[in-house]
């Protein structure tokens, strides 16, 4: 037990499934919790989640904070704001107290995630990283299965009302930050990170991915959820059942995944990811049928685990130091478009469900173009295609 608390991937580990735990039990309940509780409209909606991505567009400010607090230590401050966050949100079912608590939340979840990302790229090793990140994709899976099991036992069976869900998977992670903060040995930096903000033009490719990911993110965040509760009229049952079959195919592929970018690289498992993208959301846009619809969703989630590819690109073509600052850069960029597409989209929702979703495709198609800039082997100082002709020439 004690070699454990000395690990640095069990910490990875621990960090990821404490988030999944909390944000997937706040994500799972929001949209029946907003609608039958708080009233929401799909304007409404849109706001929320615009805030939400504040947090996101902001995680450039994790490079101020590693200052004057270590990375793992602002790990832990995060992973208790996440919990507080997520405890208080059933008891304020109000569209102000819901903004509040979401932006609470929120700082503490992207924090936190930009902060695993920035640890696993510089502790795990190159030929290493996508076998262990599609593990880490499997046990966040595994652990929003849990989740979502629990949720359906205490609403199903015991008419357990939201507050207390919340105050449940929010307290859970909040503890867990407290006990990892004691237990976990403190790990040093093997490489000593760049503490100032600078977009490096050899990573632009990697930028550019970043942004239409986040675009893509959002689409399906806000809206394929949104439209199985308002267009179909999916209940608060089916859509934890339904997230429920999403985690356990997740469990089943993301390893897979990880041992197929090893294997066949990070271009061709991204121009897999966004012609998948291109055919899900099309399909969105006209689909009628419910069960169609719940398909359409499973696929767009298992899709979601090749975004594991775009982290290895990056890893392959990073001076070590960037990691931190460029992994707090890239959740901002990822973030700029989450801060005003909910909203604008919110809109355009009110005006055709449909039009959102084409929109999607397109951001998915772009995506698809700049994936063939892709080396076939990345590696710092060979960035782009664009840069490997330069070099023949």
């Amino acid at each position: 037990m004690k070699n454990l608390f000395k690990s640095r991937e069990a910490l990875l580990y621990v960090m990821a499934i404490s988030m999944v735990f909390s944000f997937s039990a706040w994500m799972s309940l929001l949209n029946n919790f907003v609608i039958e509780v708080a009233s929401f409209d799909g304007s409404q909606i849109g706001i929320l989640q615009s805030l939400r991505e504040i947090p996101g567009f902001l995680a450039f400010t994790v490079i101020l904070a590693i200052m004057f607090i270590a990375q793992q230590r602002l790990a832990y401050i995060s992973m208790i704001m996440l919990g507080i966050g997520v405890m208080l949100t059933g008891y304020f079912p109000t569209a102000i107290g819901l903004y509040i608590t979401t932006v609470i939340m929120s700082i503490g979840f992207h924090y936190l995630e930009t902060l695993n990302q920035s640890l696993s790229l510089q502790w795990l090793s190159k030929d290493k990283a996508p076998i262990v990140l599609g593990k880490i994709t499997a046990a966040k899976s595994f652990t929003g299965l849990v989740a979502f099991v629990i949720i359906y036992i205490m609403m199903k069976f015991y008419s357990v009302e939201y507050k207390y869900v919340y105050l449940f998977f929010g307290g859970s992670t909040f503890l867990t930050g407290i006990l990892a903060w004691i237990a976990f040995e403190h790990f040093k930096d093997d490489v000593v990170q760049e503490k100032k903000l600078v977009l490096k033009k050899e990573y632009w490719l990697f930028y550019v991915l970043t942004f239409f990911a986040g675009a893509r993110r959002q689409i399906f965040i806000v809206f394929a959820g949104f439209l199985l509760v308002e267009k179909f009229g999916v209940d608060i049952h089916n859509m934890v059942a339904l997230l429920f079959i999403n985690s356990i195919l997740n469990m089943y592929f993301a390893p897979k995944i990880g041992r197929f970018i090893a294997r066949f690289g990070e271009r061709i498992t991204l121009r897999i990811e966004y012609l998948g993208l291109m055919l899900v959301f099309f399909s969105y846009a006209f689909v009628d049928n419910v069960y169609i619809a719940f398909f359409l969703f499973v696929i767009d989630h298992i899709l979601f685990s090749m975004a594991i590819a775009l982290k290895t690109y990056f890893q392959k073509i990073a001076d070590p130091k960037d990691i931190a600052s460029a992994s707090a850069i890239s959740f901002t960029i990822n973030h700029i478009a989450a801060v005003f597409l909910p909203v604008l989209l919110g809109l355009v929702w009110l005006y055709s469900h449909s039009l959102v979703f084409i929109i999607g495709t397109g951001i998915a198609l772009l995506s698809f173009g700049f994936s063939f800039l892709i080396p076939q082997a990345p590696k710092q100082g060979l960035e782009t295609t664009l840069k490997s002709k330069r070099i023949e020439s």
